[in-house]
């Protein structure tokens, strides 16, 4: 048998260094057998004794890589900033460091070159590869996330003196200090819980009986945990005073921001938004989660399709004029036009963002907080860095004419700004802006592009069930890609690597409507948004639905999931297949 060039180098190795000798190396290489290198891996760990650290030894000379003992890494904040870690654990990568434009990775494969293209695609920075061992790798990894793992309730809720499931009489005066310790170590155990379980909201919400406690975990509230009545008022008086709001006024709402690095110990530096209503069985309270150590993620690992990518890399280059993002609450707008001006952030040009709240403060962008209550609005900011000489604006959110009348402006006079809408498409951003007032031929002459978007769960990648689409699944995804075949499914039990949920992270879907000749047309016409949508799936813009469908068939979510987010294109658009790229 003639073994491979580079598994001869390996074995030759293992000579020089005393691990085989002359006899093993001949009966290994003039052997009749066809060997793979994984089956040569295994004959020497079986048969010749040899270690896995000295076949590391062994390839890290033949490959001229490195080698590194993963057991002395040590993992920061910052370990899987740049790569995250479902993206680790799918391409058995470690990231260990930065040095310069360079991200360090340790991997196990040298002869996978695909890994360190899809690193240096994914970071954006050029790699230098170091050789580990494979089950050093993704045991800091799973370490990595047993650390995110639920503290629990347990011990507080004794501390409170009361089983929170059962219905025993409850002392309210037990419970009407809110400076108690089980009080203040419960408010603070609420937060850790959500952090670590990735939640992007707390929600603490009263009833007769009883004061639920629920997290917003990729999009889907959870319950965490029951508390009774009589405790929940001295829990919210707690969260008040960590939110410097009135205690005593129950009556209106009440917004604040606490900042959670003060009220505890274990580094955990997130700011909590906090919104207080009055509620029919006494005060709610809802927290939105900022987590102020969390880095901007490239634009290639926000679910961008390879069209939307290049065309979305290309559009934020220009050196005026407007691009609006437009969905719900929590559909991903606010990581997108982050990810995009980390992107164009450069020396040579000036970035000001007016924002409410400043949720990521990335270096080189000059933030300004806005202030309603002392008249700092959207529309003031941006009147204000029209004189201010910037390159390139973010302006949070349009939310009045007077508002978009500035921004269109800005964008006509020099420009690059950044902003987002509440509209479900990008057709209909334009009648929404001509619905603020703002002329036809103003919109077209400032408009680049308007990018919908919604966030989707990813299907769980350990438990997931591939099956083969049948029925109305397959007419859906016959007119959406014309295309059928074999996509995942949840599992039902789900696994202890996505908690029993079948799905485990978000991933992004994306409309990206540019402007053209035609469109440009339509729009000064006045046309309305279903004649605008035809336009532009002509001129190649992919709907949220086919982006959805495109997800489902890479096997990234479900087809129920994809559904549930975005109901399916209505039959009079006219679809060209040929804009939807194969997976």
């Amino acid at each position: 048998m003639a073994l491979a060039r580079i598994q001869t180098a390996i074995l030759e190795n293992l000579l020089q260094m005393g691990h085989l000798t002359d006899a093993q190396f001949k009966n290994i290489t003039e052997t009749d057998e066809e060997l793979s290198g994984e089956a040569i891996e295994t004959l020497l760990a079986t048969d010749y004794k040899i270690t896995q650290y000295q076949l590391l030894f062994a390839k890290s000379r033949a490959f001229e890589l490195t080698p590194i003992n993963i057991k002395h890494c040590m993992l920061t904040e910052t370990t899987f900033s740049k790569l995250d870690q479902d993206f680790c654990q799918e391409h058995k990568v470690l990231p260990l460091g930065f040095a310069g434009d360079y991200i360090i990775i340790a991997l196990s494969n040298p002869f996978d070159l695909r890994v360190t293209s899809k690193v240096q695609e994914v970071s954006g920075m050029k790699v230098s590869v170091l050789l580990g061992l494979q089950s050093e790798i993704d045991k800091i990894i799973v370490d990595k996330n047993d650390q995110h793992q639920a503290v629990g309730f347990g011990d507080v809720v004794e501390a409170l003196g009361a089983d929170y499931e059962s219905d025993d009489e409850i002392d309210e005066e037990d419970f009407s200090d809110e400076e108690s310790a089980p009080i203040i170590k419960l408010a603070n155990r609420i937060v850790e819980e959500a952090y670590f379980a990735g939640a992007s909201d707390i929600h603490i919400e009263p009833f007769e009986k009883e004061t639920r406690v629920r997290v917003r975990v990729d999009g889907v509230l959870l319950n965490r945990l029951t508390i009774p009545p009589a405790a929940s008022g001295a829990l919210l008086a707690r969260l008040k005073v960590m939110a410097q709001l009135d205690i005593a006024e129950k009556r209106m709402p009440q917004d604040g921001r606490i900042i959670f690095k003060q009220y505890n110990k274990k580094g955990i530096d997130v700011d909590l938004r906090v919104s207080t209503a009055p509620l029919n069985h006494g005060e709610g309270i809802v927290m939105r989660i900022l987590d102020k150590q969390k880095s901007t993620l490239p634009l290639p690992a926000l679910g961008f399709s390879d069209r939307n990518l290049r065309l979305y890399r290309d559009l934020i280059q220009r050196p005026y004029g407007m691009i609006l993002h437009c969905g719900p609450t929590g559909s991903g707008k606010s990581m997108t036009l982050y990810s995009a001006l980390n992107e164009i952030n450069t020396a040579d040009i000036c970035i000001r963002t007016a924002e409410d709240p400043i949720e990521y403060t990335l270096p080189g962008l000059l933030q300004m907080q806005m202030q309603r209550k002392i008249g700092l609005t959207f529309a003031s900011a941006l009147r204000s860095f029209l004189r201010q000489d910037p390159d390139v604006i973010l302006v949070g959110e349009i939310r009045d004419r007077e508002t978009a009348g500035i921004a269109v402006e800005a964008a006509l006079t020099g420009h690059l700004l950044f902003s987002t809408l509440h509209t479900n498409d990008a057709p209909t951003t334009v009648s929404r802006l001509t619905e603020m007032g703002i002329e036809p031929f103003m919109i077209s002459a400032s408009l680049i592009c308007v990018c919908a978007q919604r966030l989707m769960r990813r299907v769980c990648k350990s438990c997931k069930r591939n099956y083969l689409q049948e029925g109305n699944e397959a007419e859906i995804m016959q007119r959406a890609l014309s295309w059928t075949g074999r996509v995942p499914g949840a599992s039902e039990d789900g696994c202890p690597s996505c908690g029993g949920n079948g799905y485990k992270g978000r991933v992004g879907i994306h409309e990206l409507m540019s402007t053209s000749e035609e469109l440009i047309k339509a729009i000064n016409a006045g046309e309305e948004a279903a004649v605008i949508k035809r336009i532009a799936m002509r001129n190649g813009m992919m709907t949220l639905h086919q982006d959805s469908m495109l997800k489902v068939k890479e096997g990234l979510t479900t087809m129920s999931e994809a559904i549930s987010t975005v109901p399916p294109d209505m039959e009079e658009y006219e679809v060209d297949h040929n804009v939807v790229e194969p997976a």
